[in-house]
């Protein structure tokens, strides 16, 4: 069956499954008994479609994007937005954020309904059976990872030794999924690992990248244990991944175009959530928010497809343009106007309108998107993060240069040790870069820089000036142990289980 007719036929089932999955662990008062509702492997596989299907929803994919990106240094907001976003961006956080809620309240529906099936596959069902009941334990594991990533902070922080969030296994009583505490960063992060482990040894089937496979669980574990600072794992699932050879960086045309083909196609996506023509969210999409113009990707002005709000900011997209020939310029597009940049005049100093298309117009649809969430990119990025803090510069810088030679850089514009050393640079210094280049506005940024305890910093246009006296200040500073980091716990989730204890 082909993948677009699939996820259409089970937009009934996907909520079947929050029925009896999900209201197990947010209300219990409501739960409906459907224990015979998974009888074999057909049963399990609509289920497991039912998850990917839950796990596509708005509260999970749009807000997590706005909640994980806009405390970066990537993007600049040209205006206040009565959006809660706005907080996000400024830091100006507080408890009752609708994004925080959405992303909480969400990730723990894909957890339960992944439980459902954990819960009722044995560890000797078939390889069909098992192949499922992997998938779930990624997605599992996944929801989790990026929910202490939001809520905890980083693990080198006391060693992972601050609280995180309730870790939700399967078989629990309505009395305990309702009234968990807790568990510390690392508990979580043990509970992921064990997760992904277990997951990679159940697939057997390469799946398209909108599923789970074995190689999906390799690259997430490897970014695991980069972010747990275990360097040697972390290189190790990195070469499970790229010495697989199912996936390729895409070069030239390809790689200028890589956000807008169909994703099945797209040789260098390891894993995405996966939107088709059908579920092209339109306004409320995440590329509304960074793009306004035609199919063609000519930008046009706010409102015309999209509101356009949030831009590349000005300290990224001149680094980005110090190489005219790089490649990622073709993913941020300047709004020009006879003849002349655009700048959104809503704030002081105004903010020029950088748009970016990493989330616009896949498949010729101006707004559709497939959010990637783990690419062969990022894979050579976590191996040479891992090398350089394991002291292998040579190896580090490697990897580097094969992702700046893809971008169309050579010559000077790629990294020799010496190089480095006469930049009075690090190893470390020069992966961060890159990551900053190749990875933004994909979700990484503010977090590469508090889990290696480095501040963020903005001097350049945008809303964060609002919260400086006087508000033509732009400099906005965050250390990697400010409070901000992180998000509050959702005020609803702490009225609903008074064992959850609020962030600071």
């Amino acid at each position: 069956m082909k993948l677009s007719s699939l996820y259409t036929k089970v937009a009934s089932i996907a909520l079947i499954v929050l029925l009896f999955s999900c209201q197990k662990y947010y209300d219990p008062t409501e739960f409906i008994d459907e224990e015979s509702a998974l009888t074999n492997e057909a049963d399990v596989g609509t289920a497991t479609i039912g998850t990917y299907a839950v796990l596509k929803n708005a509260s999970y994919v749009r807000s997590g994007h706005f909640i994980m990106e806009y405390p970066g240094d990537a993007v600049a907001q040209g205006q206040s937005s009565g959006d809660d976003l706005t907080r996000a961006y400024r830091y100006t956080h507080i408890n009752t954020s609708d994004h925080c809620t959405n992303f909480w309240s969400q990730a723990y529906k894909v957890i339960a309904a992944a439980n459902k099936i954990i819960e009722f596959v044995p560890d000797d069902a078939s390889a069909g059976l098992l192949q499922l009941k992997g998938e779930n334990l990624f997605l599992r594991a996944m929801m989790h990872f990026n929910l202490v990533r939001i809520f905890g902070r980083p693990y080198p922080q006391k060693n992972g030794d601050n609280p995180g969030i309730p870790i939700l296994r399967e078989g629990l009583t309505d009395e305990e999924a309702t009234s968990l505490s807790r568990n510390t960063v690392k508990e979580v992060y043990d509970f992921v690992i064990a997760d992904l482990l277990k997951a990679a040894e159940m697939m057997t089937v390469a799946k398209s990248n909108a599923f789970a496979s074995k190689e999906v669980a390799y690259a997430l574990l490897a970014r695991v244990y980069l972010y747990k600072e275990d360097n040697t794992n972390a290189v190790k699932y990195a070469d499970l991944v790229i010495n697989a050879n199912r996936y390729t960086l895409l070069q030239g045309s390809e790689y200028s175009g890589y956000f807008r083909t169909l994703p099945e196609s797209n040789r260098e996506t390891i894993f995405c959530i996966r939107h088709t023509k059908v579920e092209d969210r339109s306004m409320s999409s995440i590329g509304s928010m960074y793009f306004s113009g035609d199919v063609s990707g000519n930008p046009l002005g706010q409102g015309v497809s999209g509101w356009a709000e949030i831009y590349a900011s000005k300290k990224y997209y001149d680094f980005l343009t110090k190489y005219p020939e790089d490649l990622r310029n073709t993913f941020v597009t300047p709004y020009i106007a006879d003849g002349k940049l655009q700048y959104n005049q809503k704030l002081t100093p105004v903010t020029p309108m950088y748009y970016v298309n990493k989330y616009s117009l896949q498949e010729g649809q101006i707004n559709l998107s497939s959010p990637v969430y783990l690419r062969l990119g990022e894979v050579y990025l976590i191996r040479a993060e891992a090398e350089a803090k394991r002291g292998n510069v040579d190896a580090a810088l490697t990897d580097v240069n094969k992702l700046r030679e893809r971008a169309g850089l050579s010559g000077a514009a790629l990294y020799t040790e010496s190089k480095i050393q006469e930049l009075g640079k690090s190893a470390l210094d020069v992966v961060l870069e890159e990551r900053y280049l190749e990875l933004a506005f994909e979700g990484h940024r503010a977090y590469d820089l508090y889990r290696n305890n480095r501040p963020m910093e903005r001097n350049y246009p945008g809303t964060h000036s609002l919260s400086n006296t006087p508000t033509t200040d732009l400099y906005q500073k965050i250390l990697p142990t400010d409070n901000r980091v992180v998000f509050y716990i959702p005020q609803a989730e702490i009225n609903r289980n008074s064992k959850l204890i609020q962030n600071p």
